[in-house]
């Protein structure tokens, strides 16, 4: 074990290093936190958008609220779901007239930029 004297902004800490032999490795608990995760369930793909306009998310966000539902009709500008980036609130509106043909995210589904939202018959 060693000992370290470090000076951070003008107060003195000593800091006990323990030497680790290199074969140990911390890769394994890793792996099996990645299995985990891949055991939940994934949202629909994009992909599977097959027609009508597609709406995609303008940022990587968090989904707050979704306004809208399949079937539903909606005009130009009206908002169809809200995305939260950095604490704040980003609407999504309608680009054009018509009807929700899917709807492909949920409340509290993360997205990222260009991830299929919504089509629009």
């Amino acid at each position: 074990m060693k000992i370290y004297k470090i000076k951070v902004n003008g107060k003195t800490y000593k800091v006990e290093l323990e030497a680790v032999d290199e074969t140990t490795s911390t890769a394994a608990p890793v792996k099996e936190e990645k299995k985990e995760e891949e055991k939940k369930p994934k949202p629909k793909p994009a992909s599977t958008a097959t027609s009508g306009h597609k709406v995609e998310a303008p940022i990587q966000g968090s989904v707050v609220s979704v306004k809208v539902k399949p079937g539903d009709k909606v005009k130009t500008g009206d908002v169809l779901l809200i995305i939260e980036a950095m604490k704040l609130e980003n609407e999504v509106v309608s680009p054009l007239d018509g009807e929700i043909g899917e709807v492909f995210v949920t409340k509290g589904q993360s997205v990222v930029a260009k991830d299929v939202l919504v089509t629009i018959k």
